[in-house]
């Protein structure tokens, strides 16, 4: 689904910084993966090259089997909105738009019809318990809500690969179980393929495995197994040996 082979990336500049060095990494379709490091480490910058925002200095992405990287800005556009979701800390909602025409925004680009949109954001908002919040604007819901509402947008489309940024970094504990359990019930649900970047233990928990990544370099994967409490412990112990400052990882939610 997702093939990453040997990239890597240099910003040039009067002191050139290299990002990431000879990242390999393969993520199966249906897989949810986590990508976790300390601050600097280039697990930013690793997403926003999957994501098509950024390019590789060396190496080649392959979502799909297609290189996305080497299609036009219109192919590109479309490529984006179609094959990639993406879910972010800010949550990214229009705050001139209700709840409802945020998660139809990708629809309403690809030229859907109308009654399409409504078939569509009317299943998405009840399996993701947002309906009642559908006519609201943006500044009228929690964070927790908010973040809903952007999983919702970034799911109507079904897309291949979903790609989540922090996806619970401004949210209180109980908001972050409910987003990170939803992620987890869409991953196994709909078989959707989902990678994570994450400074929380807790959130990277819900992950089928977890990637760490330190000085732009591949560290260490662990997996999940049946456990999700043993797993939670696994990333805490690794993220130990992975050092880094204190502040570099959320406080530890369980």
């Amino acid at each position: 689904m997702l093939n990453v082979k040997q990239v890597s990336k240099i910003y040039e500049g009067k002191i050139a910084y290299r990002a990431l060095t000879d990242i390999n990494l393969t993520i199966e379709e249906g897989e949810f993966v986590g990508i976790m490091g300390p601050s600097g480490s280039g697990k930013t910058t690793l997403l926003n090259m999957i994501a098509t925002i950024d390019e590789p200095t060396t190496g080649e992405i392959l979502i799909n089997g297609k290189n996305a990287h080497q299609l036009k800005k219109e192919e590109l556009a479309k490529f984006r909105r179609r094959e990639l979701g993406f879910v972010f800390q800010e949550f990214n909602l229009l705050h001139t738009l209700t709840v409802e025409e945020n998660i139809v925004l990708p629809l309403t680009l690809d030229g859907k019809s109308v009654k399409e949109m409504k078939q569509k954001v009317g299943e998405v908002a009840e399996r993701l318990g947002i309906t009642p919040i559908l006519k609201k604007r943006t500044y009228e819901i929690s964070g927790g809500q908010a973040q809903r509402a952007a999983v919702a947008r970034a799911m109507i489309h079904t897309p291949k690969l979903l790609l989540a940024d922090e996806p619970t970094g401004n949210l209180d504990s109980k908001a972050s179980k409910d987003v990170m359990g939803m992620l987890e019930q869409i991953n196994q649900r709909d078989k959707a393929t989902m990678m994570l970047v994450t400074h929380d233990p807790q959130a990277a928990s819900y992950c089928n495995r977890v990637v760490f990544i330190r000085d732009g370099k591949f560290y260490s994967e662990i997996h999940r197994g049946d456990n999700r409490q043993a797993f939670f412990q696994k990333i805490i112990d690794t993220l130990s040996l992975l050092g880094g400052d204190a502040n570099d990882f959320s406080s530890v939610r369980v």
